[in-house]
């Protein structure tokens, strides 16, 4: 019998016209969100027109060549200033890495910015991506 009397009294509550668009439609009423007036798109000169960059999860780092001697291989020299961690000084940190250059573009000197690459040989890991600056000539 309480089981009744609550099931009753469930379905003669009125539905609120607001927060339940389904139950307002069953009672007859406009949802409120029919009633407002349709708002205007902003103008296009007030859009965003900044273009997002993906990130990239492979690593880039900038650094001179130092040898273009093999065929479609350049050796990049990376040159990083590291903080000892006992004495509080920067130390030289030199790596050298073997990158792939397509075209045989790149000569002794150049600056040029490496990327991380899948691996292509036995030692060259890495890619050239683009020319930083041209050695310049005597």
């Amino acid at each position: 019998m309480a089981t009744e009397k609550k099931a009753k009294v469930a379905k003669s509550v009125p539905p609120k016209a607001a927060g339940n668009k389904a139950a307002a439609k069953k009672a007859g009423k406009a949802p409120a969100s029919a009633t407002k007036a349709p708002v205007a798109a902003a103008p296009a000169s007030i859009a965003p027109t900044a273009v997002h960059k993906q990130h990239s999860f492979r690593r880039r780092m900038i650094g001179v060549v130092t040898s273009d001697k093999m065929d479609k291989t350049v050796t990049v020299e990376v040159v990083r200033r590291q903080l000892d961690p006992v004495y509080k000084k920067y130390t030289r940190e030199r790596n050298r890495y073997k990158a792939h250059d397509e075209l045989n573009q790149y000569r002794t000197g150049d600056q040029v910015e490496i990327t991380e690459h899948a691996p292509i040989s036995r030692e060259k890991r890495w890619a050239v991506t683009r020319l930083v600056a041209r050695r310049a000539e005597a």
